[in-house]
Formats: structure tokens, C-alpha cells, sequence
């Protein structure tokens, strides 16, 4: 497989002493963004997905750059352009003792597509497999409905569950009962909105992680979260504060680690609808059209923002200018996407071209507790909206409320301020899931919330999921990547860089991906 990520990784080295081994067993950490469930098919969130690896356990595992390794199948191949074959790692267990077996990934794989009112499904992974067969108990063959070479990619995002939690509810994960996997920790306790408990599994097919025990605490605020890591409340923390960076710089007891992150921070629209409810005449008259369907009007808003302004003033530079869906380097990203300069008269030009001279109303709605600084992001890019002509409103809000409101099938908002991070490493998931037209059946436009469609797109996506060679995907998935941008189907804002903060003798192996995996802290001297 190609390499996929631009990789750094800064660490800002600092004296510290050897961690005593009896504090060794406990590990503290402060997580940022507050999980929708623990329930591993309910809803593709990073934050879900990060405690889902502590307790369940994939075909095939990404590295901290999200190249692939073997996980629970030691090996794959592809029989054929529509088949491939998967040998399943001798000798693990789950949890209760029970062996993992080729029936376990068949079952599966036939409940993510039953799970009942998923806000962000997993469907997208699999809508490519025809059939399974389970060879023997060590080895199932995939066949699928036309050539996907991305199949282990994908399966390297669904995690396995025993065969007799087919039929579980996300209530029975909620409450432990159906919280047993083969990973590196076993559940304790969740306690929403609070802390996630986990133990050590001895038996771990991986060799049994330093850690008998890891609290999981989520702290969305930022001031809380760097509060609990100074006062020694915690051994680490993710999305270090950005107001903190420099003062935590100077402590000697400190260490810093980055990582370019595989998120991509972008404005949504509504292009939809003939008339949107959030974009108005200044005096909140209706609008005769939505003017979001525009391109002129698109363009014009990313010509409008600042991007440089942004990353230097409120992300403290620790951000990439954006001006495509993933950074460079990552596989598929058009190293020809570059950030649009800030060109407010152009912006001006393409409004009054639009039939817009005098602006018009429009709120961006965004969260205020999921990103760093995204709700500082949100206030930013209305401010400099108003600087073309447009009455342009900040509305922040809980994360939750944006995803419950903001999609299917409410869609509540006109344009929202989001995030994406791939979950695969490459272009194609945010092309298929935030781009593509809404397709259900075939897992296309998952997370498509302005419900963007453009057949052409659509073409070259399904060209590029669809092609073996390498070297001939990437090409497509940089073609699409820029019919995309010429389209404006979305605005592109900064990439961010993921930070995470240790107290001293303890070290990160930072990801690409933002997850917190307690297994890769490790006590240093």
C-alpha cells in the first residue's frame, strides 16, 4: 500500500526523571471531544473511535502515519479484482474467553448495516461487499460487487465484535453488557459525559499494554484540561490549548507532541434546497433563491477569508493553510490545491455578478466544544465576511446539537462550520462521504450534510474506488479532488496539527488520526 500521510513530529524535549513503576500501572488522561456512544458501529467519530480501540480490535490496524498492519488477520490477499482473502491471527480471545473466529467478522459485518438511527454509519466500508464467505474458522473470503482495492483500507475502520452481539442494541454497549472485545483493555465503566474506565487485558494477542488501569476523563474545556495536567490531575492530555502552547513550552516537567493532523476544518452549504432557511435579505425577508447554489456566491466567501490570519492569530500557528481536503502528502491529496489568496475586492466582484451587491443575511452555524478554537474559527471567518458585504451571523453550539440538527433528516442549517478527519489515511473518504451524492445503498454521502451532488464528481469517485493500480487512483483521487475545488463544494480552511502534553517520564507516539490510545503512552527515563 502507498505511504498516505505527511509525517512530523516535533518534540520539545525536556529533563524529567524516571516514572516509578507502581505509578506506571495508572494512567490518566484528559480527552477534548465528549463520545456520542460506545457502541463501535453507532456513529464514525473520532472520539468514539479512539475508545472503541482500547476495547475492540480490527482486520487490519493503521500505524500512527495510517499506513497498514496486520491486526487481527495476519495476512490478505486478492484472489481477483472482486475477492480477497483474509487469515485470521491463531489464538486470540475476547474478553470472556471465547476464540475469536471467521463467524465473529461475518456477524459483524452483517450488523453495521442494521443499526438503528446511526447519525454517522459505518456503511460506507462495506456497501462494497457482495458476500461473505467463512472458509474455516481462521480464514473468510470477501467478494465484492466490482474491483475495490481499498477493502483492507476499509476494514482497518470496523471493529469486530463476538458473533452473539449481532442483534445488540447500542443500549446493551452503553451498559457494558456488550463491551467485550479482543483489545488491549478490557471496559469498567462509562459514565457519559464524564470518564471512560478501562483495565488491562493480560492476554492480549499484542503483548498486555504497561497500563493495569486508564481513566479516560473528558474535558471539553480547554482551560479545565490544561488546569488538570499542571495540578498533576491527569499524565496527559490531547488538543493541547492553543493559548497554553508557549507558557507550556517553558516547563521543564512538560513534553510536547505533533503530528499533521488528517483533518480538514471547511464551511458546508446547503445547496439543495431552492430556498434556505438561514440565508435572507438583510432585513430577514426571504430570499426569491438560495444563494449558496451559486458558485459565484461560494467562491466569493472563500475569497473572503483570511487564512493565513487565522492560523498565525488564533491557532498560534500550530495549523496548514487550506485550500484542499487533506494536506500534503497524504495519498490523493492534489499537491495543486493551494490555499486561495485573501482577495476581498474579487469576493465583491463575484457578489455583485451574483445579483448580490448590497450582501445578504446568512448565520454559519458551528460547534463550540469539538475543535480547537472552533468556536474562535466560527467568529472569525462571520467577521470577515462582513468585510464583502454580507450580514453574516456566528451561531455556536454543542457539537451534539450540530450533528443531531444539522443532518438527515432535519437539515436544519444553511452553513455550518465542520471538520473531517480521514479515517482511512487518503482522499477518498472525505470525497465519498462528504462529497459524493447522497447514495445509501452504496454508502456514498454518509456525511454529505448540505446534500452537495455532482454527477461528474460522482463519476471520477466511483472510477477512483474502483481502480487497482496505484498510481492510476491517486491520479483520480487528485482529479476529484479538484473538481471539488472548482465547484466550491466546499470551503477549506486550515489543516490542523494534533498536540498532545505529558508530564514528565511518560512519552506519545503522536498519530495523524487525533486518536488517544493509552496503550502507545510508555514510561521513559
Amino acid at each position: 500500500m502507498p505511504r498516505r500521510a505527511p509525517w512530523f513530529i516535533v518534540a520539545l524535549l525536556c529533563a524529567f526523571s524516571p516514572i516509578h513503576q507502581s505509578v506506571a500501572q495508572q494512567l490518566n488522561l484528559a480527552l477534548a471531544s465528549t463520545p456520542t456512544s460506545v457502541d463501535p458501529h453507532f456513529h464514525n467519530l473520532v472520539s468514539n473511535n479512539a475508545i472503541a480501540a482500547h476495547v475492540f480490535d480490527k482486520l487490519v490496524h493503521q500505524d500512527e502515519r495510517q499506513r497498514l498492519t496486520p491486526g487481527l488477520a495476519e495476512s490478505w490477499t486478492a484472489l481477483s479484482d472482486t475477492e480477497w482473502e483474509f487469515r485470521l491471527r491463531p489464538g486470540v480471545t475476547f474478553h470472556d474467553g471465547s476464540p475469536l473466529e471467521a463467524e465473529d467478522v461475518a456477524a459483524t459485518l452483517r450488523r453495521i448495516p442494521n443499526v438503528p438511527n446511526s447519525p454517522g454509519p459505518f456503511t460506507q466500508f462495506t456497501r462494497g461487499i457482495a458476500a461473505v464467505e467463512v472458509v474455516d474458522p481462521h480464514t473468510l473470503r470477501l467478494r465484492t460487487r466490482g474491483p475495490q482495492p481499498l477493502l483492507p483500507t476499509d476494514l482497518s475502520v470496523v471493529n469486530i465484535i463476538p458473533r452473539r452481539f449481532e442483534t445488540a442494541t447500542t443500549a446493551d454497549f452503553r451498559s457494558g453488557a456488550a463491551m467485550i472485545g479482543t483489545g488491549p483493555f478490557r471496559f469498567e465503566s462509562f459514565t457519559p459525559g464524564e470518564r471512560v474506565v478501562l483495565t488491562r487485558n493480560d492476554a492480549y494477542w499484542g503483548g498486555a499494554p504497561a497500563w493495569a488501569r486508564v481513566t479516560l476523563r473528558i474535558v471539553p474545556n480547554d482551560s479545565a484540561r490544561a488546569a488538570a495536567l499542571l495540578a498533576g490531575d491527569v499524565d496527559a492530555v490531547e488538543a493541547v490549548p492553543l493559548t497554553q502552547i508557549d507558557a507550556l513550552k517553558r516547563r521543564p516537567d512538560l513534553q510536547l507532541w505533533r503530528a499533521v493532523s488528517n483533518r480538514v476544518m471547511f464551511l458546508s452549504f446547503d445547496t439543495a434546497r431552492d430556498v434556505t432557511p438561514f440565508a435572507t435579505a438583510r432585513d430577514g425577508r426571504p430570499l426569491p433563491a438560495n444563494p449558496l447554489r451559486d458558485l459565484r456566491v461560494r467562491r466569493a466567501l472563500s475569497l473572503a477569508i483570511n487564512r493565513p490570519l487565522i492560523v498565525d492569530r488564533l491557532m498560534e500557528g500550530e495549523a496548514i493553510a487550506a485550500g484542499g481536503l487533506l494536506a500534503e502528502g497524504f495519498f490523493g491529496a492534489s499537491p495543486r490545491l493551494v490555499p486561495p489568496a485573501f482577495d476581498p475586492d474579487t469576493a465583491r466582484r463575484l457578489l455583485r455578478e451574483a445579483g448580490y451587491a448590497d450582501g445578504f443575511r446568512l448565520t454559519i452555524h458551528g460547534p463550540n466544544d469539538r475543535f480547537p478554537n472552533d468556536d474562535k474559527i466560527l467568529q472569525a471567518v462571520a467577521q470577515m465576511l462582513t468585510r464583502i458585504g454580507i450580514d453574516a451571523r456566528a451561531e455556536a453550539m454543542p457539537f451534539n446539537l450540530i450533528l443531531s440538527q444539522g443532518g438527515a433528516p432535519t437539515y436544519a442549517f444553511s452553513t455550518m462550520l465542520l471538520g473531517w478527519g480521514s479515517n482511512t489515511g487518503e482522499a477518498s473518504s472525505p470525497l465519498r462521504a462528504l462529497l459524493a451524492t447522497i447514495d445509501r445503498d452504496r454508502g456514498l454521502g454518509v456525511g454529505n450534510r448540505g446534500r452537495y451532488s455532482n454527477p461528474a464528481l460522482d463519476a471520477v469517485i466511483i472510477q477512483a474506488l474502483g481502480t487497482v493500480d496505484d498510481a492510476a487512483r491517486r491520479a483520480l483521487l487528485e482529479r476529484a479532488s479538484e473538481i471539488a475545488m472548482e465547484d466550491q463544494a466546499l470551503v477549506p480552511i486550515l489543516y490542523q496539527v494534533n498536540i498532545w502534553a505529558t508530564r514528565r517520564g511518560l512519552a506519545y507516539t503522536p498519530r495523524a488520526d487525533e486518536w488517544t490510545l493509552a496503550r502507545f503512552f510508555t514510561p521513559v527515563p
